[in-house]
Parts: C-alpha cells; sequence; structure tokens
C-alpha cells in the first residue's frame, strides 16, 4: 500500500516559495522589532526554514494551541497549552503557520495577540484550504492553496507520523481508515 495518494507541493516549490516569502517580509518588516510566533507542532519545519532565511536579528518564539477535545472534531473552545516567553508590547509580531483549515483556532490566535500590546499582528502560512474555512482570517503572506485533502509533511502529521517529509502530500484514507 502506498501511503501517499499524490504529492501536491515538492520540496523544491516550498524552498522557492519561502525565499520569495522571506524576501516580502525582510522588507516589510526592515528597521523594525520583528518575532515570529511559531505555532507548535505543526509550524516547525515551516518556521526553522524561514527563520533561516531572515536577518540573523530577528527573535522566535512558541505557543502551542487546541481546540480539539479527544475527538477529531474542533470543541469550538481553544486553550492554551504553552503560552509565549517574550513580552509583545510594541513589537512587530508574524504568526508562522504550517496550515489553515478553518481558521477558528488561528482567528481566536488573532486576537489573544492582538489583546497583548503587540504593534501589529500579521499571518504567514505556508498553506492555506480554502474550500475548509469555516472563519476567514487575513493571511498578510500565502504559500499555497490546497485541496480539502488529509495532507501530510513538512510538519503535518497523521498520528505523529509523516512531520518529517520534505514535502506535501495526501494521505491514502486506506491509512486512516476512510
Amino acid at each position: 500500500m502506498d501511503d501517499f495518494t499524490k504529492v501536491i507541493v515538492s520540496e523544491n516549490d516550498i524552498s522557492r516559495k519561502l525565499d520569495a516569502l522571506s524576501a516580502q517580509i525582510r522588507e516589510d518588516y526592515e528597521g523594525k522589532d520583528l518575532l515570529l510566533v511559531g505555532v507548535l507542532k505543526g509550524a516547525v519545519m515551516v518556521m526553522a526554514d524561514l527563520a533561516r532565511r531572515m536577518p540573523p536579528t530577528v527573535q522566535m518564539d512558541w505557543m502551542a494551541v487546541s481546540s480539539y477535545g479527544s475527538g477529531t472534531k474542533s470543541s469550538g473552545v481553544v486553550r492554551i497549552l504553552k503560552d509565549l516567553d517574550a513580552d509583545l508590547s510594541g513589537r512587530h509580531v508574524l504568526i508562522v503557520e504550517d496550515i489553515i483549515d478553518t481558521g477558528i483556532t488561528l482567528h481566536w490566535l488573532l486576537g489573544n495577540l492582538r489583546s497583548r500590546g503587540a504593534a501589529s499582528v500579521e499571518v504567514m502560512t505556508l498553506l492555506r484550504k480554502p474550500d475548509a474555512v469555516q472563519v476567514e482570517v487575513p493571511v498578510k503572506y500565502l504559500g499555497f492553496e490546497i485541496p480539502n485533502e488529509f495532507v501530510v509533511g513538512y510538519g503535518l502529521d497523521y498520528a505523529e507520523r509523516y512531520r518529517t517529509l520534505p514535502f506535501v502530500a495526501i494521505l491514502n484514507p486506506a491509512v486512516y481508515g476512510d
């Protein structure tokens, strides 16, 4: 059984897109106190590769949030599992995401970070599923729009597997029993 039905974003496509996005981010935030905020665990790969393309003075911090209970459906209640270490007062914050699916958690996160006195809060995401969106979230930097399929790789997982793949692929439904 093949685990994937199709690679939808190649390693080379990701690298080229991050080159372009990082150039725009560097230009937009030149001379500003920029903090990259990664959302664990999925954003680890994109955050690392984006950060290496940024000036060495750019700082990173991490949050872990969840809107899921014990199942696979969102509970609608967002919980902070790991909060930021940094003070956001007066800083420019760029949330770095691997994927925007429904937008529910990210919408909540934007409001939460804005309430902490940041000078600005924007979003950069590698992937967005426009057909899955339930809450519109403004995205300043977008990598790729993808179909509403179950995808893995480049930080995205199924049961904590496949995160380390250098590409994004549609997971074969036979793997997760659909």
